[in-house]
Order: structure tokens, then C-alpha cells, then sequence
């Protein structure tokens, strides 16, 4: 016997704007389709225009291969799940309407100390490199480099990950200046598309250029991050929800002054108002429901969308945990712990473990050195 999945989803999606024709094409025949199961009607945001319109996505179960969306369906019902999934997505928001601003920031940053200091111009004279949070023996443009984001760092006497850096290219690459300010790991990066919010928020906690803003804001919102991300469960409660809106609310207030910062603010408040509700056609819908026609089918792009917005949280969790991993004296026993819950999360959901297949393989390997 099969059976049809249907989601209805409130959310903020990038589609272009012929989804829109063919959303509105099916809609009709959908709700004349639906069971009485509650399902609300959908507010769309697409191309701009935003449309009240009920527009689920089917899945037909009764292969191997769509058994794997299933397990997609079963985490959905989840609430605290959920939650977890949404709080995830609102970092991925905020960080991509502080990216451009940022990385303006940064390079005016650069170009100020380069003008204040003519050593900053001369180029590193030994190949300087740091082992693992010391840079020490450094040539003497290096050690000015040092000296100068020590002095621009709230917390200079904490820990600076250096090993995020390649003191040679302080003098030529704004960047490499800005991941001093960062949590580790960031070794690779190399420009500010690829960080992530915590990178993002903690260069603006710690780097005194930011001095317009409170600091006090991004330490909440990264206290919140932290504790989503290092969450072994994977769920958050709606009580914790409340304090991490406001938290995003009053960051987002500071940062009024950018451009993009009043969207990413409507799309946070959008995003942790989802309702990711799951409607099952009975036995006698089946038929119907398996007839529909290709612009139908055409819908199940959103359940891809949810999958992709898990994915990308899943995956910024096992980079910051195996980015400690391999090293012993980073590592501590929340890591640890931490990586083991992930790995077997992933392995109970089969959808997942397909997905991170090589990353579950590192894991293995971690596991097997203990």
C-alpha cells in the first residue's frame, strides 16, 4: 500500500519567478485533493511578490528511494527538532546579510593600519609561521603585524588563535588580519564567504574597529549559537527559542545602520515563525493522489530546500568538530562526546549517512584511535 506525504511549509525560499505560475497552476487542484487535516494556507515569498497560497509538496512512498525522504518527514515531526533546524537556518540569514558589510569593514581596517605604520608594508622576512594559539620568533614586520592586532583586540590577553593565520600575507590580504579575531579552525579560509556566523560574530566582538556597535549583542547571539551547535540532542525547546529571537532582535538592531540588515531581520522573524505541518493521504486518496501531473511533482523542490538548510547545519557541526578532533591538546571532551553523538545521529537516519558518508568515515577513524 502507498502512501502520500504531504508538507505544507511557511517559509522564505530563493525561487525564480516562474515558480510562482506554476504554484498558483496547482494550487486549486491541491486543496481539492487535500483530507481535512488541518493545513493552513501558506504565505510564499517569491521574486519578491508574497502570495497567500496553499502550496504542499507530495511524496510518494513505496520505493527504496523515496523511504529516504521519509526519515526527512519523521525528523520534521519533531518539534524541538525543528526548532533546532530553524535557529540553524537564522545564523546561515544573518550571516549572509553581514558578509558584504563585513568584508568592507575588514578591508578599510587594513588599509588604516598599512597608512599608520610603514613596517606594516614591508614583507615578512623569515616565512613566519605559527604553532598552533603562539607566534613567537616572529621577523620584525610580523611581530609589528602582531603588536597591531593585539592592540585593536578587546581581549588581548585570551586566547588569539594564530594558527588561523599566514603571517606572511597580513601585509596583502585583509583576511588573513580579520581571522585573528576568530574561533579556530579557520586556518583554510580564505576570504569572508566561506566563514561561518561564529566567525563572523566573533570578529565583531573582539576587533575594536567594530566600535560603533555593542559588543555585548554578538556575544549573546554567539552564547546562543554555541549552545545550538554544541546541543548532542539536536532539539531546542520553545522556551529557548524565545530567548534566541531576542537575542537576533537586538543584534539585528544594532546593526540598523546596513542596508540589508531590515531584511534579514523580516527574514529571521519569517524563518522562526515556520510551521512545517505533514498532512498523510488516507487509503482512499491514494489513487488520486498518485495521478498528479509533473508541475505537481514539480513541488517536491521544497522538501530538497528543508533537506539542504538541514544539511548546511550539519555539515558547520562536523567542521567544528573535527576541525579540534585530530589534534589532541585542541580536543577536549565535549568535542569528543559531541562527534560521537553527530556520528551516530547520522548513521540512524540513513538519508545522512548517504549524504556524509565520507565524514562518517573520518569519524570511524577518530573512533577507532580511542
Amino acid at each position: 500500500m502507498f502512501f502520500c506525504f504531504v508538507f505544507c511549509i511557511l517559509c522564505v525560499v530563493s525561487a525564480p519567478s516562474s515558480a510562482l505560475s506554476w504554484s498558483q497552476q496547482v494550487s486549486a487542484e491541491m486543496r481539492s485533493m487535500l483530507p481535512s487535516c488541518g493545513c493552513s494556507a501558506v504565505l510564499h515569498s517569491l521574486g519578491g511578490a508574497s502570495v497567500n497560497l496553499l502550496s504542499p509538496f507530495v511524496v510518494v512512498l513505496g520505493s527504496e528511494t523515496e523511504m529516504v525522504r521519509e526519515e526527512l518527514v519523521v525528523r520534521l515531526n519533531d518539534r524541538e527538532y525543528k526548532n533546532w533546524l530553524k535557529a540553524g537556518r537564522c545564523l546561515i540569514i544573518l550571516k549572509d546579510g553581514l558578509l558584504s558589510y563585513i568584508d568592507q569593514q575588514m578591508r578599510s581596517f587594513h588599509t588604516d593600519l598599512l597608512n599608520q605604520t610603514s613596517l606594516l608594508r614591508s614583507p615578512c622576512l623569515t616565512s613566519c609561521k605559527p604553532r598552533g594559539s603562539k607566534l613567537s620568533s616572529a621577523c620584525r614586520p610580523c611581530s609589528e603585524w602582531q603588536k597591531v592586532i593585539l592592540m585593536h583586540h578587546r581581549h588581548p590577553d585570551g586566547t588569539i588563535n594564530w594558527a588561523n593565520c599566514s603571517p606572511p600575507l597580513w601585509r596583502t590580504c585583509h583576511w588573513e588580519v580579520a581571522k585573528a579575531y576568530m574561533p579556530r579552525g579557520q586556518g583554510q579560509v580564505r576570504g569572508a564567504g566561506q566563514c561561518d556566523a561564529s566567525a563572523l560574530l566573533n570578529l565583531i566582538n573582539f576587533c575594536k574597529w567594530f566600535c560603533t556597535e555593542d559588543p555585548k549583542s554578538a556575544r549573546q547571539v554567539i552564547q546562543c549559537r554555541n549552545e545550538l551547535m554544541h546541543s548532542s540532542e539536536f532539539r531546542v525547546k520553545d522556551e529557548w527559542m524565545k530567548k534566541y529571537r531576542a537575542a537576533l532582535q537586538h543584534f539585528v538592531q544594532q546593526f540598523s545602520h546596513i542596508p540589508r540588515m531590515a531584511a534579514v531581520g523580516r527574514q529571521i522573524e519569517d524563518m522562526l515563525a515556520v510551521d512545517l505541518s505533514i498532512c498523510v493521504f488516507g487509503e482512499d486518496q491514494t489513487d488520486s493522489a498518485c495521478m498528479l501531473n509533473d508541475s505537481i511533482r514539480q513541488l517536491e523542490t521544497s522538501a530538497e530546500v528543508v533537506s539542504q538548510w538541514e544539511a548546511a547545519l550539519l555539515q558547520e557541526m562536523l567542521q567544528d568538530c573535527l576541525h579540534a578532533a585530530p589534534d589532541s591538546e585542541e580536543a577536549d571532551a565535549q568535542d569528543t562526546e559531541l562527534l560521537k553523538s553527530l556520528g551516530g545521529f547520522l548513521r540512524s537516519n540513513k538519508d545522512l549517512s548517504e549524504r556524509f558518508s565520507t565524514e562518517l568515515q573520518a569519524i570511524t577513524e577518530l573512533e577507532a584511535r580511542e
